[in-house]
């Protein structure tokens, strides 16, 4: 048996996460049928499974968000979490990992899936958290575990220790071998494995792999390099400390395999987590969390659930919180938890209080949002969590179906967004645009999915306008008078200018050279501001930059000018002037960094080139071996499906960053489809 001194530390709580399609949300399912809390795994194809349990998961058969189900196993409260796997919803695992004792990473014996795999791995890695390798569909593997582990060995930087090996028949893994313990074991559907003596013709293998086990723990074990050394067989129960430790100090990543469908290796991978995980004594003290102080939450998730309300899903990790409690964010807010439950899917169960090491969900804490910390008391608890949401990749321009709907859409959106950070709205005036940002085409499908759903919010999509601008090539100077004659006081005003262009990025300047008073000075910021008013639609239909406005002569009346008629023969004067000095096109050019793994560059190439891009360099990602980074230019309206084809390209794991750049003249058929278009 494996030793008892890390039991009854209170309750645990595991992240499950891994590639898209890896298995986790099986994995979920097996786990909580393993441990009795429902009789009957449900399937992610019939969309029966306690995890994925929303209208949008269901629809697209993949994880959205994260479920949690809390079960029992062997006395003890353990939650999992279990994380979407998609690239386009991975953030979504950055505010629940940090807080659990460990996360289990699902993963398969899949070439094109090692670089998601290693995306995963390596936040994990930077976050500092425990990890496991469940090496899924071992019952549909063709390949030695040796190899599969070889592979898999590519995407961690951390080396990867093998736990157990399968026992083969007819080229199918029938059961597995517990190089720990020494035992054999046969898998049963649905059902724990049957110890069985070790087959005599597998003791060489197992030996082998033991010793393999066994001399990678001794790398932080002298002790343990001195027996081996000596061949002398060390104590079941220090090796078991000695794989608890090193799984702790994140020297290697346990790998156990099964099969979360059939429900094989299930019971010996709960086995390991409850024996080997961190406590949640030892997950405070990586947060660098004192065990004294108010009781302490950390908020993973937030979700708004129709009628019950905002709900809060968070981590106790100090003390007890009760329903009632006053409790205050890092932030600053304030709120009073309406209710407590427990979740296992979409189930709540009320409860009157969380204890440390409780992931419940906490109803009404208006003003607590998705990574805050909040503590019960008045003291404002400093941050745990720090996650910056992801650049966005991916932009879509919203307009409501009904316009009744304005407001509601703007309550919405924030609800949409306070329940996940990646999602970004921008308001542009001078575009006529709210604009909905987010990691790619699926997640804004998602929310705009939600906003119909869940808060009766109908959006029609779009692709947001660009914001191109004019300028001129050449001088060019023009006269404007404002006359106007009605009963009492008429209107007079006359002006010339001159314009010119300016460079690139110059932006406008104003200068008058008037003489002998004939404009006089308090009229004179009247013709700048007819014509900057003048600039913002040019002759082509769109804003004009890059020029220099002087001010050369004109005339008034005593009696008629005034600020309004100044400004109306500024405008007039611009008009006139601009058509004459050969307006161009502009278009907003962006700097783009786009990273994919090396085996695809050509492919990214290809993409950023077919879309008027010129190629600045390459260069290896920095701490990566295998990854690179293109740096490009590309103008902005050919980047806006971009990540769709790169993450085709790529297996879904290429992305890239952009700021903008320069404005670029844009001519030729490019330039009269844009024109076509505004007119």
């Amino acid at each position: 048996m494996a030793p008892n001194g890390r039991l009854g530390t209170g309750p645990r709580c595991f992240a499950i996460v891994g590639p898209f399609q890896s298995g986790k949300t099986t994995l979920l399912e097996a786990i909580v049928e393993r441990t009795g809390a429902i009789s009957r795994a449900g399937r992610v194809s019939n969309g029966d499974s306690v995890g994925d349990a929303s209208a949008e998961a269901r629809a697209h058969a993949m994880s959205i968000e994260p479920n949690v189900a809390t079960v029992e196993f062997l006395g003890e409260s353990m939650t999992f979490v279990d994380c979407p796997g998609s690239t386009e919803f991975l953030h979504e695992m950055r505010n629940v990992t940090p807080v659990c004792d460990a996360a289990i990473v699902v993963c398969e014996a899949d070439e094109r899936k090692i670089p998601a795999l290693e995306i995963i791995l390596r936040e994990l890695e930077e976050a500092d958290i425990p990890r496991f390798l469940f090496i899924n569909k071992i019952d549909t593997a063709t390949q030695r575990i040796r190899e599969t582990l070889a592979l898999l060995q590519q995407a961690s930087r951390t080396p990867l220790l093998l736990r157990q090996i399968p026992l083969w028949k007819d080229g199918i893994a029938v059961g597995f071998i517990d190089l720990a313990l020494e035992r054999a074991f046969i898998y049963r559907e649905h059902a724990p494995s049957e110890i069985v003596d070790l087959p005599e013709g597998e003791l060489p293998r197992e030996k082998e792999a033991r010793f393999a086990m066994l001399e990678r723990l001794a790398d932080y074990d002298d002790e343990l390099m001195e027996e081996l050394i000596s061949e002398i067989e060390p104590p079941r129960d220090q090796i078991f400390d000695d794989l608890s430790k090193e799984l702790r100090d994140r020297h290697v990543v346990p790998a156990l395999i099964g099969s979360a469908e059939r429900g094989n290796g299930i019971t010996r991978l709960l086995k390991a987590l409850r024996h080997e995980a961190p406590t949640l004594a030892e997950t405070r003290a990586r947060l660098g969390l004192p065990e004294e102080g108010a009781p302490l939450a950390q908020a993973m998730k937030t979700l708004h659930m129709g009628q019950g309300g905002k709900l809060t899903i968070a981590r106790v990790l100090r003390g007890t919180l009760h329903e009632g409690d006053t409790v205050v964010g890092s932030r600053g807010a304030e709120a009073r938890i309406g209710s407590l439950s427990t979740l296992l899917g979409t189930a709540l169960n009320r409860k009157v209080d969380a204890v440390a090491g409780d992931t419940v969900g906490f109803g009404r804490l208006e003003g607590i949002a998705t990574g805050d910390a909040f503590a019960a008391g008045k003291a404002r608890p400093e941050a745990i969590v720090s996650s910056a949401p992801p650049e966005s990749v991916y932009v879509l321009a919203l307009k409501v179906k009904d316009r009744k709907d304005d407001v509601r859409l703007s309550s919405a959106l924030s609800k949409i967004t306070e329940e996940d950070p990646s999602l970004v709205v921008e308001t542009r005036p001078e575009m006529g645009e709210i604009r909905l940002h987010g990691q790619g085409e699926m997640h804004l499908r998602v929310a705009v999915e939600k906003l119909a759903s869940r808060f009766q919010v109908g959006v029609e999509t779009s692709k947001p306008r660009v914001a191109y601008c004019e300028t001129i090539k050449l001088p060019a100077a023009a006269r404007g008078r404002h006359r106007k004659q009605t009963g009492g006081h008429g209107q007079f005003g006359d002006v010339m200018i001159e314009i010119r262009p300016l460079p690139r990025g110059e932006g406008f300047a104003f200068q008058d050279q008037i003489t002998g008073g004939v404009v006089p000075r308090q009229y004179i910021p009247s013709v700048e501001t007819g014509v900057r008013d003048a600039l913002k639609c040019g002759p082509l239909g769109f804003p004009v930059v890059d020029l220099a406005v002087t001010l050369t002569d004109g005339s008034y009346h005593t009696v008629d000018s005034s600020d309004a008629a100044f400004q109306a023969a500024a405008k007039l004067a611009l008009a006139e002037a601009l058509p004459k000095a050969k307006p161009v096109l502009l278009e907003p050019v962006l700097s783009v960094e786009v990273t994919i793994p090396t085996d695809a560059l050509s492919k990214a190439t290809a993409l950023v080139t077919g879309r008027r891009g010129q190629i600045q360099g390459y260069d290896e990602r920095p701490g990566w071996t295998g990854w690179q980074v293109l740096s490009a230019t590309i103008p902005e309206s050919e980047v806006g499906d971009l990540i769709v084809e790169l993450r085709s390209a790529t297996a879904g794991v290429g992305t890239f960053s952009t700021r903008f750049d320069h404005m670029a003249e844009l001519s030729g058929r490019p330039a009269d489809m844009v024109l076509q278009k505004a007119h």
